[in-house]
């Protein structure tokens, strides 16, 4: 006869445990304390066992029926439910504790040989930043598209388009992570990106755009009181046109032919190789070292790197951090250095790239070497679609020659009436 809700409602305790049976196995265990319980017994593989449903009444007597259900189901696809319940005890526990951050950090360990160290720590950095505040300390489990999309508009509010649809990527990423691990079973931030607002057109980066614009910023740099190694770095940067970053994380061992003992020696095949993985690349890409980008170096980017070997040779980095020259210089000291001299919205580090662009683009144009216009985008790095490892290196080879005349001539014209490099290591006072 089936148990009634009266009956266990008023089961009282006695001098021993006992149990009222209901059907298909299920009973209430009573103990002579007082305390109930839903039990199940049954058989796997030929054994008796038991399996604890709940308490009794916060696990109703309807809820206990369901429940044994349930586990008759599974033993029918020969399932044990004990072992079926302790492993969601298990998943639960590890899902309680699969935090945000404890993911985010291991899948940002996990990514440490793929990706350069300027990367590493700039990914770390936007994680602490706009991650890990509001989400960090949750659950991954608990955390849905509308709370992450929430964390994302704090950073379009700051104007950081850019950077919300990146950190949504590696949200995403993270989640991708834990789902090998078997921590969660879904992606929330993969549903998300259109909500993102869009990245606005024409939203180049500041940068002037006329030769005199460029010497006279140039002039107001080397004039101001800002430090020596920051004028160098932006006297290289302005005179190699590679990407900021690429000059913040700039080694020694990446320069060659270049007789560092002898400074009056002539160094005509001085060049910058910069590894692939540093590179804006595609991750397969970083891999692949005809993907490196080969700088050639007229007289006065020498010029630049012996002065800042005086300062930093000794560390692997030329432009090293002022709390630890073994760490690269912060991706905002140029960037501070140009605002507080008067170039706030009108150049800015990557700037430089599109005033070389654009002026020696109008000179090929006026000299009728419309040649050049490839080799210009070549010096940039920039790829073409669909272009392989082999036809990059060969590009470059062909155009060698043209490139180094190239760089020389971009020298020429933007050092014309700048002091020597040597007087940028004397402060401004």
């Amino acid at each position: 006869m089936a148990l009634t809700d009266m009956q266990a409602r008023k089961a009282l305790p006695s001098e021993r445990d006992y149990k009222l049976a209901d059907s298909g196995g299920l009973h209430l265990f009573v103990t002579k304390k007082g305390h109930k319980s839903w039990r199940l017994k049954y058989r796997f593989a030929g054994k008796e066992k038991r399996l604890l449903l709940g308490p009794y009444p916060e696990v109703t007597l309807a809820r206990a029926r369901e429940l044994r259900d349930d586990a008759k189901r599974m033993l029918r696809e020969s399932l044990d439910p004990a072992m079926e319940a302790h492993k969601r005890k298990i998943a639960a526990y590890a899902a309680a504790g699969a935090t945000l951050e404890k993911y985010a950090l291991l899948w940002h360990e996990a990514q440490r040989g793929r990706w350069s160290a300027v990367h590493v720590k700039k990914v770390e950095q936007a994680l602490r930043r706009d991650v890990f505040p509001q989400l960090g300390r949750l659950p991954l489990a608990h955390i849905d598209g509308p709370m992450i999309l929430k964390a994302l508009r704090q950073v379009e509010r700051r104007g950081a388009i850019d950077t919300a649809k990146r950190i949504r990527q590696h949200i995403s990423a993270i989640f991708q992570f834990a789902m090998a691990e078997g921590v969660v079973r879904s992606d929330p931030a993969s549903s998300i990106s259109k909500a993102l607002l869009p990245t606005p057109v024409g939203g180049r980066q500041p940068a002037v755009r006329t030769l005199g614009d460029a010497r006279a910023l140039l002039a107001a740099m080397d004039a101001s009181t800002s430090e020596p190694a920051t004028k160098l770095a932006s006297r290289l940067l302005a005179l190699t046109v590679v990407r900021p970053g690429i000059v913040r994380a700039a080694q020694w061992e990446e320069f060659e032919n270049i007789e560092w003992n002898n400074p009056g020696a002539s160094a005509p095949d001085a060049t910058w190789r910069i590894p692939a993985a540093k590179m804006k690349l595609e991750l397969d890409d970083k891999t692949d070292q005809a993907f490196e980008h080969v700088v050639p170096l007229p007289k006065a980017a020498i010029a630049v790197l012996r002065q800042i070997r005086r300062l930093s040779g000794t560390y692997p980095y030329l432009f090293g951090s002022r709390r630890s020259p073994r760490h690269p210089m912060s991706e905002n000291t140029i960037s501070y250095m140009y605002a507080r001299n008067g170039y706030a919205g009108r150049h800015v580090p990557h700037g430089w790239r599109s005033t070389f662009s654009t002026i020696m683009n109008e000179r090929a144009v006026a000299e009728r070497r419309l040649e050049d216009r490839q080799i210009i985008d070549g010096m940039l790095a920039h790829k073409p679609t669909g272009i392989s490892g082999s036809e990059m290196a060969y590009n470059r080879a062909i155009y060698w020659d043209r490139r180094k005349q190239i760089a020389g001539e971009w020298a020429t014209l933007l050092m014309e009436g700048q002091v020597p490099a040597v007087e940028l290591l004397i402060p401004q006072r």
